[in-house]
């Protein structure tokens, strides 16, 4: 598959939305502190899975690829996954199997599986909490 520059342009700039976060003054303070928060690299599956953990505004995230595949997650918190780009097919507990595109979003219940296939590879961000 071939990617244009418009499709790379248009990610980036849905991952820089998806981050961007203006502080206010008073803010700023406790801002300075995030340089010496360190960002996790988390591995699943044998490498097929990866992502980066850091904290965010909207509190604790990853940012991660699937490559194409079948997985079994579970989730100890509530979680939002948001497709960045590709789709994947996720079955939540007692629901069918529904497909996700990019940009669209879903949650899972706290201490809950939930399947996912991608037939091709996947950005995600996913929220926790």
């Amino acid at each position: 598959m071939k990617y244009s520059a418009a499709m790379f342009n248009h990610n980036m700039i849905s991952i820089h939305l998806l981050f961007q976060y203006k502080p206010q003054p008073t803010e700023q303070k406790n801002m300075s502190n995030s340089a010496n928060e360190s960002i996790s690299h988390n591995v699943y599956f044998e490498g097929k899975v990866q992502s980066l953990g850091l904290e965010t505004t909207n509190g604790k995230a990853t940012l991660g690829v699937m490559k194409k595949g079948a997985y079994t997650f579970s989730a100890s918190s509530p979680e939002k996954m948001i497709v960045i780009t590709g789709s994947m097919d996720v079955k939540l507990k007692d629901k069918e199997f529904q497909t996700y595109g990019a940009q669209e979003e879903f949650d899972v219940a706290a201490g809950t599986s939930f399947d996912v296939v991608c037939e091709s590879d996947v950005a995600y961000l996913c929220y926790y909490g």
